[in-house]
């Protein structure tokens, strides 16, 4: 209870927090499966490597890295992104271009600090992702789903509801989409870029699974269409690197980046600069692709052993196939509410997250995401199993 004639802002109308960061208090349970986080293997964090490299940037630069830092980023992070982005992308890319964030979330927050106000409209796929959806309800933006389907967002359903609505911001996810692991096919990806051209609108493209393919080949990005510069990308280190560094970036237009720089120093000020030189080492010691090689087939490994355990869910169950990423998404047949068969779920010791919380229009009870990459395969085969019996129950 508020104290009193304390009341909140107008803007946390209707806010309740995460579903995901809810239904972690519940993982405390001892020997809980969680199928719900979005968290990369721990087998897959490489703590060791992390802690030579944090040693190895305080004593060469520590008086710096332990000072305030630029907004703009820790120069030797920037050089080496630089670097990265230029060897790994073919759209064009200067320091003036960038912005360090602490996570690619951060994106979405500076975003519309700088360029929306109470009211405007953003499309966002649906179902898309829950914490960034949150992000814009409190800054009071209005969310308008625009029609996927197995292929992700169609272009001639996207013009329809841009020329309808007349939107500020696309927010999407391209690649191994959260939370339904599917990606936006090739022959889609160029004529989005030519909508934000053609009805001056932003496309937040939002891709922090790209590097965990497991099967078929890669995509360039919307933004390697990008003639206008209309196309904002955001990047991270999250899954391949760290989640709990906290350090993404942006790439954009540079007036669009300096107007978010702004923003962004009201946030955090800077992103800390000892993960900055972290991930700049890693960089420059060409450890990432490495890495990722070394993670990618126990990834692939339990994405196979979550797939083969869906084949045996009740007749009527469709789920996606991903090519990578961290999430299948589950559709069981109408009548099943994943809500409330949730909470016996979790008694009987396993977790996922219902997918109403995806959808910007509520509904969908019958739908959950499951997350394949911070289990075991013995976790996978013991709770897919707890939840095939129970959902069966269920269904009758």
């Amino acid at each position: 209870m508020l104290p009193s004639g304390v009341t909140y802002a107008d803007r946390f109308e209707g806010i309740s927090g995460s579903a995901i960061r809810a239904i972690f208090k519940v993982l405390t349970k001892p020997d809980m499966i969680s199928f719900a986080g979005g968290n990369p293997s721990n087998e897959a964090l490489p703590h060791e490597v992390c802690a030579e490299l944090a040693r190895e940037a305080l004593l060469t630069d520590g008086k710096r890295i332990l000072q305030y830092g630029a907004t703009e980023g820790y120069p030797p992070f920037l050089e080496s992104l630089l670097g990265y982005l230029k060897a790994n992308y073919r759209f064009p890319v200067e320091k003036e271009h960038l912005l360090p964030l602490s996570g690619s979330t951060q994106g979405i927050d500076v975003l519309c600090k700088a360029f929306t106000n109470p009211g405007d409209t953003v499309l966002v796929e649906s179902p898309t992702f829950l914490g960034n959806m949150q992000t814009l309800r409190i800054y009071q933006q209005r969310l308008v789903p625009v029609q996927s389907d197995e292929q992700g967002v169609i272009p001639e359903r996207l013009e329809e509801v841009v020329r309808r609505e007349r939107p500020k911001m696309l927010y999407i996810i391209p690649t191994f989409q959260n939370p339904t692991g599917r990606t936006l096919a090739a022959e889609r990806r160029e004529p989005i870029a030519r909508l934000a051209e053609k009805y001056g609108f932003l496309v937040v493209e939002d891709d922090p699974y790209r590097d965990l393919r497991y099967a078929g080949t890669p995509l360039p990005p919307i933004k390697e269409y990008d003639r206008s510069e209309h196309v904002i990308y955001m990047g991270s280190f999250s899954k391949i690197i760290s989640p709990g560094m906290r350090v993404g970036y942006m790439v954009g237009n540079a007036d669009i980046v300096a107007k978010c720089a702004i923003g962004k120093q009201g946030g955090d000020l800077h992103t800390a600069n000892l993960t900055q030189a972290i991930v700049d080492l890693y960089l420059r010691r060409n450890l990432l692709a490495p890495h990722i090689t070394d993670i990618l087939p126990s990834y692939r490994d339990k994405l196979n052993a979550m797939l083969d355990e869906l084949s045996a869910f009740p007749a009527g169950t469709t789920y996606t196939r991903p090519e990578g990423g961290l999430f299948i998404f589950v559709t069981m047949p109408e009548g099943f509410h994943a809500g409330e068969v949730f909470k016996e779920a979790v008694e009987r010791g396993v977790a996922y997250v219902p997918g109403t919380s995806f959808y910007p229009e509520g509904g969908h009870d019958n739908t959950l995401r499951l997350n394949f990459s911070n289990s075991t395969l013995d976790q996978i085969h013991r709770g897919m199993a707890i939840l095939r019996d129970l959902f069966a129950a269920r269904l009758g």
